[in-house]
């Protein structure tokens, strides 16, 4: 039974391995994934509100930016500059919206009634 036990575990460690490196690294101050751009929307986001709004939300490119316009014109965020690109390539990259799978469909069909 223990040799079971530790072939199982040395199975399921090893399964986990892909999975592991395809995981971004993610900045333990933050939260953010650590990827281009990572430290302007560190620098510009959080200076007003926590990562945990950035890291909830997965939205377009387009609604990253309309956010971003929301947030100037009521909220006093100032002009990002150039810097605007790049937090928009990076919010769309990370924590943009999942493409949709075969089908276009995002969720289940629904359940037949019994």
């Amino acid at each position: 039974m223990t040799r079971y036990r530790t072939l199982l575990g040395v199975v399921l460690l090893l399964s986990a391995i892909p999975v592991a490196a395809k995981e971004a690294a993610v900045d333990p101050a933050s939260g953010l994934k650590i990827a281009p751009g990572w430290e302007k929307v560190r620098g510009h986001c959080t200076a007003c509100h926590s990562s945990k709004l950035i890291i909830q939300n997965h939205h377009s490119r387009e609604r990253w930016e309309s956010l971003i316009r929301w947030m100037q014109e009521t909220q006093g965020l100032w002009d990002l500059g150039a810097d605007e690109a790049v937090v928009l390539d990076y919010l769309a990259a990370q924590y943009g919206t999942p493409a949709a799978p075969p089908g276009g469909m995002m969720r289940r069909a629904p359940l037949m009634p019994q």
